[in-house]
């Protein structure tokens, strides 16, 4: 089963993020076989992250809370909140197969968070710039709750325009970058 998990920044936990990069790194290290996306999220500048995305396949829920929950950033305090959500991989493939690669052009996780009918289900056009694309859904996989996105596009509102907006209670855009050791 896949999932988005999206861990969020504390504010002025920048530091303490700095401090426990290894251990993070090495965590995920842990679940290099399950990953299919990750990365930061930043600041509309690109210098101080804002959270960090992880996609992974993982044989259930609970493990997909343990993944989240028992991540050494959360332990100690790094993040204020954590999304975890039922994902399904609508492009099949990792991050790593990504046809723009790693370097390029600027990035953005794509956040839409749903109400009432699904929307967005099949996969737009241009999937040259999607690096992930999938719904968000609930813990038995039963109802549709959003769609994430991580997309290749020249700005924010490009970015956006992924997803058909006003079909969603909101639509978040975050500057995003490949995660991982370089």
């Amino acid at each position: 089963m896949e999932f988005f998990v999206y861990h969020r920044d504390r504010p002025d936990s920048m530091a303490l993020r700095y401090e426990l990069l290894e251990e993070h790194w090495s965590y995920m290290d842990g679940y290099a076989k399950e990953m299919i996306a990750r990365g930061p999220t930043l600041t509309a500048d690109g210098e101080t992250a804002t959270g960090s995305v992880h996609i992974v396949d993982l044989p259930d829920a609970a493990a997909a809370r343990a993944f989240a929950f028992e991540e050494p950033g959360y332990q100690v305090g790094v993040y204020r909140d954590v999304l975890v959500r039922r994902w399904r991989n609508a492009l099949g493939r990792t991050m790593w197969d990504f046809p723009g690669g790693r370097t390029g052009g600027s990035r953005f996780l794509v956040l839409g968070l749903g109400s009432g009918e699904a929307e967005d289900l099949a996969v737009p056009p241009g999937t040259d710039e999607l690096v992930a694309y999938g719904p968000l859904l609930s813990d038995d996989g039963a109802t549709w709750v959003g769609t994430a996105a991580l997309v290749r596009a020249p700005d924010a509102d490009t970015a956006r325009a992924v997803l058909t907006s006003d079909r969603y209670a909101a639509v978040e855009v975050h500057p995003w970058e490949f995660g991982g050791r370089r």
